[in-house]
């Protein structure tokens, strides 16, 4: 579904140096044991049981004890390594029964379909193994993929890195991004898998309900009434035509890249819950945001960043390898950023209800929510002209 619901985004915590050996789809373990019938928010696993429904499907488990232990990171869709002999994978769960979730929302069965075609189609992303809906399991449903080796680099600004080797990881972030898109969606049978044409128009009427939603708990955002009035008529001419579509990932930030330990490759792309069929720009834009946001809570840079590349640099470096004119993408760069800022901001809005009913995802979450109106004015100020769009 086009503008999914999110609960995800910006919702892991701030923090600092990646591991040589992280997650794929979720964060690295501490080295501690783990313990059994771990716990992650209302889930808990009794390794047994799991182990038991996961035979036919793993048989790499053979005998051995499977040992779980639950993932940080506060993601919404919560994750364990699961670990049998010297064989480990990752389980990623949606954090409930169905039924007491929002319809669209943790969509992992969306993401075990779509990853199991990018695999197939040489995309890097990792392997799945298994999807359960059988929430008599662990009490949700679930699916589980292999552990990857690799670097999570969680700052844009690559303040792990030497100056000399932090353009290499946005370039690379960048062929992968266009790479994507470049996919053709229909040939990879994922015609059911969003709707060819109107994203815009849709994406901003769903997330100005879901803003909405969580106006009526947390209070009115005025920039955000201003943007939802003022989106639907600045969409590019032609933008929503079926002929722009492509597979989106819809989260697509250097948190959600994991490279491979010693070089700038990447070798998977993480977290596809918002992944559908949408619009290339729209996927390039919210990468973008990164050059308009704060650093900290957001992930933001802030301000130019020693060894990053520009803003203009970057857009400039994608249209080339998506064969696109620079100029063209750039005049209508205010809608773009205006739109992804717009979303940023409806998602955080979504966060304050979550803090305020005590199931938010982060223990921080009440301050990542007061976030929300800064955004929106910020996106404001692009698409009423206050403020240059783009970061040169």
């Amino acid at each position: 579904m086009d503008g999914r619901t999110s609960t995800s985004v910006f919702e892991s915590p701030a923090s600092g140096a990646a591991t040589p050996e992280a997650r794929s789809g979720a964060r690295q373990p501490a080295s501690s044991p783990a313990t059994p019938g771990a716990t992650h928010g209302r889930l808990t696993i009794d390794p047994a049981r799991l182990a038991a429904w996961l035979q036919p499907h793993l048989p790499e488990l053979g005998g051995a004890a499977l040992h779980v232990q639950a993932l940080d990171g506060g993601q919404s869709n919560p994750s364990w390594v699961l670990q049998a002999a010297d064989r480990r994978w990752v389980l990623r769960a949606k954090p409930g029964p169905a039924a007491e979730l929002p319809r669209s929302a943790h969509a992992i069965e969306r993401e075990f379909e779509v990853m199991s075609v990018l695999r197939l189609a040489g995309f890097p992303v990792a392997p799945v193994r298994v999807l359960c809906e059988d929430e008599s399991v662990i009490g949700a449903a679930f699916y589980v993929m292999d552990f990857l080796a690799g670097r999570v680099l969680r700052d844009g600004a690559l303040p792990e890195l030497p100056v000399a080797e932090r353009a290499a990881y946005h370039w690379e972030a960048n062929r992968v991004l266009a790479r994507l898109h470049q996919l053709d969606w229909a040939q990879l049978g994922l015609q059911g898998y969003g709707r060819a044409g109107g994203y815009f128009e849709r994406t901003v009427r769903r997330w100005s309900q879901q803003y909405r939603a969580a106006a009526a708990v947390t209070g009115e955002i005025p920039p955000m009434e201003r943007l939802a009035d003022w989106l639907p008529g600045h969409i590019p001419a032609g933008a929503d035509e079926p002929a722009c579509t492509r597979l989106t990932h819809g989260d697509f930030r250097m948190e959600n890249l994991m490279f491979h330990p010693e070089r700038p490759e990447v070798v998977a792309v993480m977290d596809w819950e918002l992944s559908t069929l949408g619009h290339p720009l729209s996927d390039l834009a919210y990468c973008c945001t990164a050059w308009h946001l704060p650093p900290g809570l957001l992930r933001g840079l802030g301000e130019r960043v020693d060894g990053v590349p520009s803003e203009r640099a970057f857009v400039q470096r994608y249209c080339e390898q998506a064969g696109l004119a620079p100029e063209d993408v750039l005049a209508h760069w205010p809608l773009y950023m205006a739109f992804s800022l717009f979303r940023i901001s409806a998602i955080l809005a979504g966060i304050g209800v979550r803090a305020r009913q005590g199931n938010a995802a982060n223990a921080r979450a009440s301050d990542i929510a007061a976030l929300a109106e800064p955004v929106a004015e910020m996106a404001w100020r692009i698409a009423s002209g206050q403020q240059p769009p783009l970061h040169v």
